[in-house]
Formats: C-alpha cells, structure tokens, sequence
C-alpha cells in the first residue's frame, strides 16, 4: 500500500478523529469524543499542535483517507511529550507506526528537547513493544476518571543526537 505523510494541523482533526473512532470500535471502546479529545476539538487558539510548540502529521492511504496520526507537544525546556499516535489495523506490523513515531522524536530533537515522554492505554499491546523496541522504558502507571475506565503506562526517554527518521513516502 503506498502511503504518504504530511503536516496536519486543527483542519485535520476531525480526520484524525474518524481514525481513532475506527480504533475505539476495534478494542470495543466507549466512544465519547468530548471527554477524551479536547485536543482535537479545541479552538485554533487552544490546539496543542501547532507551531513552535508542537505539531501533528497525518499518514494518508492511496485514496487519501487519513490512516495513521501522530502530534507531539513540548512541555517544557527539555521535555516534549508524543500523543495521538494511532495506525489503521490493516497497517500495523508493516513499520509505519515506528515511521510515525520517529517522525515526532525527529521534531522534539530538532527544537532540542532532550527527553520525551508518552502516556499509552495499557491495551495497546503492539504500541508497547514498539516503545520498548526504541529504548522507551516504561516509568509509571495513572487511572484516567473517564468513561473507558483508562489505565495508562507512562514511556518515556532521554534524546541523543542520533536521528530515526524513515523514509516519508514509499510503497509497502
């Protein structure tokens, strides 16, 4: 399947949310987009993602649907932190989560962070053996007072100077 990725910003969102739903669905998720994703439904003011303290990208199949997200927010001087970083299922297993995932480590680096961190839902299995296979060690554990209930495990890292970018556009 040929892909490509591209910048996204708030116009995207709702894109980016239509993928997570299919996600929420996959894993029989409460489907509940006001209490979870005040990010993606922000005011363009409000939107974490966007130049100079974050960004967001967006994966994009042949026929143009969004099939893969990634944002990245840096929290302070030294730290950022990756979130929506979610793949359609017909793509996992093929390296485009870890394109992905580099994608925002490359932008953390590039501002000079030199720590990132991630919260991941205790279920997304494969998302935590990639974590792992990258040199992410898992550091702590919340409870989310949401409607799925959320247990997430805390990833985090310290940035060298090596770079993990893959190749952007390619077919698979």
């Amino acid at each position: 399947m040929r892909v490509r990725i591209e910048a996204a910003g708030l116009a995207e969102a709702a894109e980016v949310m239509e993928l997570i739903h299919g996600v929420f669905v996959e894993y029989g998720f409460t489907w509940a987009p006001q209490e979870e994703f005040w990010d993606l439904l922000a005011s363009p003011e409000a939107f974490p993602y966007r130049d100079p303290q974050g960004a967001m990208w967006v994966m994009r199949d042949e026929t143009q649907a969004v099939v893969g997200s990634i944002a990245v927010e840096q929290l302070d001087d030294s730290t950022a932190e990756l979130h929506r970083l979610y793949l359609d299922a017909r793509l996992r297993g093929s390296g485009y989560g870890r394109e992905l995932f580099l994608l925002g480590v490359d932008w953390a680096r590039r501002k000079g962070m030199r720590r990132i961190v991630l919260w991941s839902d205790t279920r997304f299995l494969d998302a935590h053996r990639l974590y792992e296979r990258l040199g992410y060690a898992r550091t702590g554990e919340r409870r989310l007072a949401d409607v799925n209930q959320t247990v997430e495990y805390r990833y985090e890292r310290q940035l060298g100077s090596e770079s993990g970018a893959a190749k952007i556009d390619h077919d698979h």
